[in-house]
């Protein structure tokens, strides 16, 4: 943490499409607390929570937010003008010319973030090798400025033809620019990487976001100031998977775009590792959509991904997000078939059981089924409205004209969403050339108990982890995670050449350097760790694979080009695309128990819908289980932040971390 003022209580909020968790530490041990989120301001939600914890002093949020993803979503970003080197205003538009569905007739591109009229061109030109052919003309800036301050922007995105080799002309225009008073973005400050089209992609979606962003998180700042005192302060979760300072997130937002997601992959490997699980897939199943991640060893981040259709290069965890979660609406289409998702209920009005929405949702189904049981939502607090949800979803079928029962439509719903959650994990495991059965699959998310079992059964995996806490590991990830910072810089050196190695050397000197000004800059204290990384591919391909630079550099790249593609050619030279450095300051050491909590409800037994039949099941609360203890399935376990659903003849028990193991 900053070498300025400590603040007396470190609070970790993750804020979902329903729900916003906050776990912080307490004499030792994790404490846990969820409120409704407020999708209008996600501050209320988060001023409610810090309000209901009590603490009398300052305090230190790290916050994982939705913001930037759901402005992008949502298209209600900033008015942005696009400027680049002359003849590739439209570069935004024609992308890559890849048709994402072949056979669509009907399908429609992602709209770019910046109309037409406000992408503007500057006569400028540097080589591929950082050599300026041509420098931007002082008469034809001014006439540019004038003709930005006639459009009136909000934020101004700035990407130039190889600026990642020499960003002087960048800077030119910059400097014209700034008298303007529009935050702008620089393309050779954000990502000083090759691949034009996805470079100012990237830099675009910074701009759209920079003034939503930064608004939202200073006041964010100045609720928390109010609240809690001058001694406060806001850090940020990183799609990277650390954190980063508020004035760094709010200059730079595109890194923050799978902020709550990340939290999860970081407190999913943190949990699995206390249970001596290394290899792991993180399944986590939320209100409104389901992420899931795989882990060998160590959360790894990539450096591109798709948001909201838009290409995004910056480092992010490779999560696979589909619109799969506990509030997402089931339906009829044309042809009578049932589809879930990926349209959701949210926060407002909810599943039927909430008391206010009106069509069927994930939740509903498995309350229908009895795998929630509706006195025990929330430890109790909320009660879920089972006759209500009957009612309702009954006159659906009729009107829906479905001759099912209420019974089978709700396994059926169940049978349709774990389809495309078991897809998703298929993509992050299968497709990345890893066998799943090779794993264990982590549970969290509030519904992600509710359905590991049968996914893993799917899959051939063995072993269910479910967490302490595991509809808030996603702000414990938050809460444990290091803080962070990442360079890069495309090269392109031919391996075949002699002193390429002396030349990555020197580079990585360099970004060391830059990443010690950055963490002395935002007043952070302690050892920085760095990891060496560089793309690497061979000469002809198009694409690259990441390795962790050393001595066996080579010999690496050829073993994990085998492993993805099933080949390799050791005799073929490769080159070294984009050297990558990655800074991480280690976050205080937490030694930490989950907060003991009195068991709320007695044991007992209740009907529950197995294999097309109503049986009576144990209902247990997770509370009352000792490590002591190996029991079988069917049974439902309650807790406050979730339920998992154990299916018949599955082994299940509380190791010593107070992880929950399911055995299948």
């Amino acid at each position: 943490m900053p070498a300025r003022s400590q603040p007396r209580l470190r609070v970790a909020v993750d804020t979902g499409g329903t729900f916003t968790d906050c776990v912080w530490m307490e004499r030792g041990r994790v404490r846990m607390l969820k409120v409704f989120s407020t999708p209008a301001d996600p501050s209320r939600a988060i001023m409610e929570a810090v309000e209901r914890i009590g603490h009398d002093g300052p305090v230190l949020l790290l916050h994982g937010t939705t913001v930037g993803t759901n402005t992008l979503l949502e298209r209600k970003g900033a008015r942005v003008a696009f400027v680049t080197t002359a003849g590739f205003e439209d570069s935004i538009e024609i992308g890559r010319q890849a048709r994402p569905k072949l056979y669509d007739f009907f399908f429609e591109r992602v709209p770019p973030l910046v109309a037409s009229e406000l992408r503007f061109g500057v006569a400028e030109r540097t080589s591929p090798e950082g050599k300026s052919l041509k420098k931007p003309d002082p008469a034809e800036l001014k006439r540019l400025a004038a003709a930005l301050s006639r459009a009136q922007p909000e934020s101004i995105a700035i990407s130039f033809l190889f600026s990642f080799a020499n960003p002087d002309n960048e800077r030119a225009v910059a400097k014209a620019l700034g008298p303007l008073g529009v935050p702008l973005s620089l393309s050779h400050l954000i990502l000083p990487e090759f691949r034009e089209y996805e470079r100012a992609s990237t830099v675009v979606v910074n701009a759209y976001l920079q003034p939503v962003v930064e608004r939202y998180l200073r006041q964010l700042e100045s609720a928390i100031d109010r609240r809690a005192g001058k001694g406060s302060q806001v850090f940020v979760m990183q799609s990277s998977g650390g954190i980063t300072s508020l004035n760094s997130a709010a200059r730079e937002p595109v890194r923050t775009v799978l902020s709550g997601p990340a939290g999860g992959v970081v407190g999913a490997s943190v949990v699995a590792k206390r249970s001596g699980f290394e290899r792991i897939i993180g399944f986590d199943m939320g209100g409104t959509s389901t992420d899931v991640v795989l882990v060998d060893g160590v959360p790894r981040a990539g450096s591109e991904g798709e948001v909201a259709g838009l290409p995004v290069r910056v480092p992010m965890l490779d999560i696979h997000t589909v619109g799969a979660g506990g509030g997402s609406l089931a339906r009829f289409d044309a042809a009578g078939a049932l589809r879930v998702g990926p349209e959701s209920a949210g926060a407002d009005p909810g599943p039927i059981c909430y008391g206010r929405g009106e069509q069927p949702t994930v939740t509903d189904a498995n309350l229908i089924l009895g795998r929630i049981q509706p006195e025990r939502f929330l430890g109790g607090e909320f009660h879920l409205d089972l006759p209500r949800t009957r009612k309702i979803v009954s006159g659906w079928l009729k009107k829906s004209q479905s001759s099912m029962t209420i019974e089978e439509f709700a396994a059926g719903v169940i049978r349709v969403v774990n389809a495309t959650m078991e897809k998703a994990i298929r993509v992050v495991s299968i497709e990345r050339g890893y066998d799943p059965r090779d794993f264990a699959l982590v549970a969290f998310g509030g519904a992600g108990g509710l359905h590991a079992c049968e996914l893993a059964s799917g899959l051939g995996i063995r072993r269910v982890l479910v967490p302490a806490m595991p509809g808030a590991l996603s702000a414990l990830g938050i809460l444990v995670s290091d803080v962070v910072k990442d360079y890069s810089r495309t090269v392109v050196w031919r391996t075949g050449e002699t002193g390429w190695q002396a030349r990555a050397q020197r580079e990585f000197v360099r970004m060391r350097k830059d990443a010690q000004r950055d963490f002395r800059r935002e007043r952070w204290a302690g050892k920085i760790e760095f990891d060496e990384t560089a793309d690497l591919r061979y000469r002809g391909q198009g694409f690259e694979l990441n390795v962790h630079f050393g001595r066996n550099v080579l010999r690496d790249f050829h073993s994990e080009h085998k492993r993805r593609y099933g080949y390799s050619h050791e005799q073929r030279e490769a080159e070294v695309v984009t050297a990558r450095l990655h800074a991480r300051l280690a976050a205080p050491k937490l030694q930490w128990s989950p907060a003991e909590t009195a068991v709320r409800s007695k044991n007992e037994r209740a009907p529950v819908w197995v294999a097309g039949k109503s049986q009576t099941v144990a209902v247990i609360d997770r509370a009352s289980l000792t490590p002591k203890w190996r029991l079988r399935g069917p049974a439902v376990i309650t807790e406050y932040s979730a339920t998992t659903w154990v299916p018949p003849r599955a082994g299940f028990y509380l190791d010593s971390a107070a992880n929950l193991i399911v055995e299948l």
